[in-house]
């Protein structure tokens, strides 16, 4: 089948409308007004994305009594001595600064104290109260002011276009372009650009209960694997500890119930009523997201569950009134599940909700690859084992602007380069594979996904599960090579999509799996009950996950150990005086 080609050149191409998109995209414009800037989305802008749907809000250091060397310290310990310590330092500082451009030049409206002052409130894992927030539905305020000054800017939209495939030069030497399709046509179009943005998000949808709506499939980390570029810290996928247990066959499931409510002085307990978090951890609620997920966890596999099988969030003893103002929007999404969160229990259970782990990339958003720059839950090495709650949406928007400016930089020193034709003849022919398969039933290899990432590659590991978690993994991108779909009209071809979607799921799963077999010790969100400790911090090392001349994301896979450069800070030291 001779399939058509649409061909379009930009400057700076951007894949991704969240948080780290749209910021990219302001910061490249106004460093450079006659760049041609595009931002290529998966649906439509403005209405999709993770950073959309953050409730909780953005840490900075701003209060009295708080400071950047404060705030970096707890990004440090709560990411177990993992994360790169130069993104931390720029994370931590960034943040003043983006904080202070959301709200005086994007126009964000934040909660404020009654002398005026940024309101922030309390997450769990903090030493300081120090995530500014709008409400409970902060990613809502900036996403819808970041959005208004793009469609103001004058960037160029590709809505509903799907990025498949990173597509180097010819001479294999850097990235010429990417690979897309119009979801709305079904057409293939090559987008050559001299910059190209990785701003995709994680979405870690392959595991029974996630946060992330369907279409978030990992699609840039798949994509940089293929390439063969390094992944680093793949095995840390984060499980909120409060995803919304509306039953077992609704998307309300999964829905974060934010990290607010227990740093407000929300309770968990377990089936039969009992508060239980004091049993693990001295913080209790407050403990961090990996130590509160795997209590949760346990108390499940004790058997104390609530109707549906998980626990139980408790608000009521706070006053409902005061509940009601502080978390309108979570009240309001309870009710419609048929709960009462100001006055009553309301069913949670851990949720897949964000992958610490991603594209290895330095603080300027540059890559090993020349032309790709990344930012975002794209990206690894900023939070290491563990995130703090409120480090995500500062992580995007921080690293967003500076790579932004970067391109714009990078562009005067570079040239258009001309693609290779057989890689992007190679990558349409694997998007049309399913058109020649036997029908087949998708669903049931997406169950089968969802229970095996779940049971065996979940928030308590061993190593028997994890091997049997890799064959079955590869026995499900069998299956999916040989389920086909019906060859109709490839206007939002949605099972096509479907099925593009889960070949980048198994890719990247059979990549955490890797990496999680890889580390024999527990840290932060990787926690392996065959080894339950820490190891020796001074000797602390990340994964490397890479495809070895892959033919598809995910094929013949390569993993190695690399120490963690203590920059600022060692262990048992601090940046804090004395």
């Amino acid at each position: 089948m001779n399939l058509p080609l649409r061909r379009i050149q930009t400057d700076v191409l951007i894949l991704g409308a969240g948080g780290a998109g749209l910021f990219a995209a302001l910061h490249a414009k106004r460093a450079a007004p006659a760049l041609r800037v595009t931002i290529a989305v998966k649906g439509l802008l403005g209405k999709c994305g993770c950073t959309r749907m953050v409730q909780g809000g953005y840490n900075v250091a701003l209060a009295d009594g708080d400071s950047i060397e404060r705030h970096f310290m707890d990004t440090i310990e709560g990411g177990k001595w993992l994360p790169n310590q130069e993104l931390a330092w720029t994370l931590v500082n960034g943040a003043v600064e983006r904080v202070h451009e959301l709200e005086n030049e994007i126009g964000c409206f934040f909660d404020r104290n009654p002398d005026g002052t940024l309101h922030q409130k309390a997450f769990a894992g903090q030493t300081f109260d120090r995530t500014v927030h709008k409400g409970d539905l902060t990613g809502i305020e900036i996403i819808g002011r970041l959005a208004e000054q793009v469609w103001a800017a004058g960037i160029d939209r590709l809505e509903e276009h799907r990025a498949i495939a990173l597509i180097r030069s010819s001479d294999g030497a850097s990235l010429a372009g990417v690979l897309m399709i119009d979801v709305r046509s079904g057409a293939y179009v090559f987008v050559q650009a001299r910059a190209v943005l990785l701003a995709t998000g994680g979405g870690p949808t392959m595991y029974k209960y996630h946060t992330p709506s369907g279409d978030k499939s990992c699609d840039g980390l798949a994509m940089a694997l293929q390439s063969g570029l390094p992944l680093r810290d793949l095995e840390m996928v984060q499980f909120h500890p409060t995803g919304l247990l509306a039953g077992q066959h609704t998307r309300m499931t999964g829905t974060v119930l934010e990290e607010g409510l227990r740093g407000a002085g929300g309770y968990l307990l377990n089936g039969a009523g009992e508060r239980f978090m004091a049993r693990y951890d001295a913080r209790a609620e407050r403990a961090t997201r990996d130590i509160v997920s795997r209590s949760i966890y346990r108390e499940m596999l004790a058997g104390q569950v609530s109707p549906n099988g998980g626990v139980y969030i408790s608000m009521a003893h706070l006053g409902p009134e005061n509940v009601r103002r502080q978390f309108k929007g979570m009240v309001e999404r309870c009710a419609d599940c048929g709960f009462d969160l100001a006055g009553g229990r309301v069913e949670v259970v851990p949720t897949a909700h964000y992958m610490m782990g991603g594209l290895m990339f330095e603080t300027d958003g540059a890559t090993e690859l020349p032309g790709l720059f990344a930012a975002g839950e794209d990206t690894g090495g900023v939070h290491g084992a563990n995130r703090l709650g409120g480090n995500g949406v500062a992580n995007s928007t921080v690293f967003g602007g500076i790579a932004g400016d970067a391109m714009a930089a990078w562009i005067g020193q570079s040239d258009w380069r001309a693609p290779d034709e057989d890689a992007i003849a190679h990558a349409i022919a694997r998007s049309e594979h399913p058109f020649h398969q036997p029908a087949g039933q998708l669903q049931a290899i997406r169950d089968a996904l969802y229970e095996t990432m779940w049971q065996d590659a979940g928030i308590i590991r061993t190593a028997t599960g994890l091997m049997r978690a890799r064959d079955t993994l590869a026995e499900l991108a069998a299956r999916l090579d040989r389920c086909g779909i019906d060859d109709g009209a490839r206007t939002f071809h949605l099972t096509w999509h479907d099925w593009l979607n889960l070949d980048n799921l198994i890719a990247v799963s059979r990549a955490i799996v890797t990496a999680a077999l890889a580390r024999e010790d527990s840290r932060g969100a990787h926690f392996r009950d065959d080894h339950p400790e820490a190891g020796d911090l001074a000797t602390s090392t990340y994964t490397v996950v890479r495809a070895r001349e892959a033919a598809r994301a995910g094929d013949d896979l390569s993993v190695s150990h690399e120490p963690v450069k203590f920059t600022r800070v060692q262990p048992g030291q601090s940046l804090l005086a004395a």
